[in-house]
C-alpha cells in the first residue's frame, strides 16, 4: 500500500527528527529564556512545535511499517489525528487568550495545525472506506503543511529567544574587566 511512499516518509521523518534535535540544542543554549514566569509562553509556543514535529515523526515511522494494511493504518492515523486535533484546539484557545500572540501566531501555531489534524481525520476516514489513494494524498498534504508551518514556528521561536537574550545583555551592567 505505501510502497511508492517509502522515500517520502523516510525523508519526512528524518527531517522532523532533525528539527526536533535542533530545537533541543537551541533551547539548551537559550535556557535562560525558560523561566517560571515564562512557563505559559513555553506551553503555548514551544511545546506545540515539539509536539507537531514528534507527530510527523510518529506518522512517518508508522507509514514505514512494511506490513501495513489500509485499515490498521487508517485506525492508527485516526486515533493520532483525533488526539492531536484536541491538543490543537486547546492550543488555539490559549493563543486566542494570549496577549503575546498576533494574527500570524494564531494562524501558524493554532489554526494551521488544527486544519492539518482535521485533514488527518479525513485521511483516516478515506483509508477506512477503502479510498486508499485519496487518503494517502490527503495525509501527505497534511504532513507537509504541518512540517512547513512548524519550520516557520521554530524560526519564530528562535528569533524571540535571540531578541530576549539581546535585550537581557543590553540591560545588564557590563562585566568587570578583572583589573583591580
Amino acid at each position: 500500500m505505501l510502497e511508492g511512499w517509502h522515500e517520502f516518509y523516510a525523508v519526512l521523518g528524518t527531517g522532523s527528527a532533525a528539527l526536533v534535535a535542533l530545537l533541543f540544542v537551541a533551547v539548551s543554549v537559550g535556557a535562560s529564556a525558560l523561566t517560571p514566569a515564562r512557563a505559559s509562553a513555553t506551553r503555548t509556543f514551544m511545546s506545540p512545535v515539539v509536539f507537531h514535529y514528534t507527530n510527523i515523526l510518529f506518522l512517518s515511522l508508522i507509514a514505514l511499517i512494511p506490513t501495513q494494511t489500509p485499515t490498521i493504518f487508517g485506525l492508527i492515523i485516526g486515533i493520532a489525528a483525533a488526539g492531536s486535533f484536541v491538543y490543537s484546539t486547546v492550543i488555539f484557545v490559549m493563543l486566542c487568550r494570549s496577549p503575546m500572540a498576533d494574527l500570524a501566531d494564531r494562524l501558524a501555531y493554532g489554526l494551521v495545525p488544527f486544519g492539518a489534524y482535521a485533514s488527518g481525520l479525513v485521511s483516516s476516514y478515506l483509508l477506512l472506506t477503502q479510498s486508499v489513494a485519496a487518503g494517502l494524498d490527503v495525509l501527505a498534504g497534511a504532513a507537509l503543511l504541518l512540517l512547513v508551518v512548524n519550520i516557520r514556528n521554530a524560526w519564530d521561536l528562535m528569533l524571540a529567544m535571540a531578541r530576549r537574550a539581546a535585550h537581557i545583555s543590553e540591560s545588564s551592567p557590563p562585566p568587570p574587566t578583572g583589573q583591580g
